[in-house]
């Protein structure tokens, strides 16, 4: 799905809605308005409505590689990018290229992904979070079939991420305001009640504290924390605006949100429940990307608005070094994997 014109636009993710964007305005964080909500499951991008059809939830998952992984040896990473509205995951192996060498079909409704990894390449194997049919579904690289499905009630999966201390699978869920937890990445899991209407996206530091970000009722950005071994949110504050929520990941250096009207992804400093902003960086000529990936002095950006996926240098940022091309319906998720 491609739009012609860049526009400030985010892309809002709702449990009762599927995927909605719409542009926002801001005049600070409290005037701050990412994303319309509606309760037909549609998709809205520059103002054109497009139905998400929902699928029979009763339905048994068909996986199928449309083009096999043709890896040899002496290779480094591959990267797997969520297709949303094709219910498909894309499989790359840039730098070698930058064009698809595979499709995973039959995720429905795939949007965050994450690996057991802070930041950089994961190892083996990774998650997405398939919000049409409320689970988990763990990958191994290469794989086509899911090896484990984590099943959650409380809403529709959107981010997620691993905490590589404990193992723990911590999971964002849109329009509950709770974040679901499956220790060691097994069983039930656990919901803990952040207080927001809508939870996008997480992210661990490295003393295992989980960052998440979303809206309040006033539909106003917040990033909450929560404390390692606690079942209470706090909320931080931020030195600066954030226009709307994306990617929450530690990049090695700092904690950072990815601000999807702002295609800019911000390093933060947090101490008690503050945050402070130390560094910007730019993703000039996105759209919208909504789930980035941080990896080895790369970040991959699945863009919404423009239906493409770009390579930026991290954390140079500027404009993109590389587009992925490929089958795209758009992109919402991004991971980075070694065999």
């Amino acid at each position: 799905m491609k739009t012609s014109s860049l526009t400030l636009c985010s892309l809002a993710l709702i449990a009762a809605g599927g995927l909605m964007a719409g542009c926002s305005s801001s005049s600070g964080s409290s005037g701050v308005t990412p994303g319309m909500f509606s309760s037909a499951r549609t998709v809205s991008i520059n103002g054109l409505l497009v139905p998400a059809t929902h699928p029979n939830l009763n339905a048994l998952h068909h996986y199928q590689s449309v083009t096999p992984d043709k890896h040899k040896k002496k290779k480094t990473a591959d990267q797997y990018l969520s297709s949303f509205e094709s219910s498909t995951i894309l499989q790359f192996d840039y730098p070698k290229s930058d064009g698809s060498i595979g499709t995973i079909s039959g995720v429905t409704d795939p949007s965050g992904e994450c690996t057991n990894v802070l930041n950089g390449v994961g190892k083996h194997d990774y998650w997405v979070s398939a919000a049409g049919s409320d689970e988990l579904d763990e990958f191994a690289f290469g794989g086509t079939t899911p090896v484990k499905t984590l099943a959650e009630s409380t809403g529709e999966p959107a981010g997620c991420a691993i905490d590589p201390g404990t193992g723990n699978l911590a999971v964002a869920i849109l329009g509950a305001g709770d974040v679901v937890i499956f220790a060691n990445a097994t069983g039930s899991g656990t919901a803990i009640s952040d207080g927001l209407t809508s939870t996008y996206f997480d992210g661990y530091d490295t003393k295992g504290n989980l960052y998440v970000d979303g809206v309040n009722a006033s539909t106003v950005f917040e990033l909450l924390m929560l404390p390692k071994g606690s079942s209470t949110f706090q909320t931080m504050s931020t030195s600066n605006s954030v226009l709307a929520p994306g990617q929450v990941q530690w990049d090695g250096k700092y904690m950072t949100v990815d601000d999807q009207d702002a295609q800019a992804i911000y390093g933060y400093t947090c101490s008690g429940t503050s945050c402070t902003l130390k560094r910007t960086v730019s993703l000039s000529g996105s759209g919208d990307c909504v789930q980035t990936w941080i990896g080895k002095g790369l970040v991959f950006c699945p863009d919404a608005t423009n239906g493409e996926g770009y390579v930026y240098k991290y954390p140079a940022g500027g404009s993109f070094i590389a587009t992925l091309t490929g089958s795209w319906d758009l992109p919402i998720g991004a991971a980075d994997i070694s065999k």
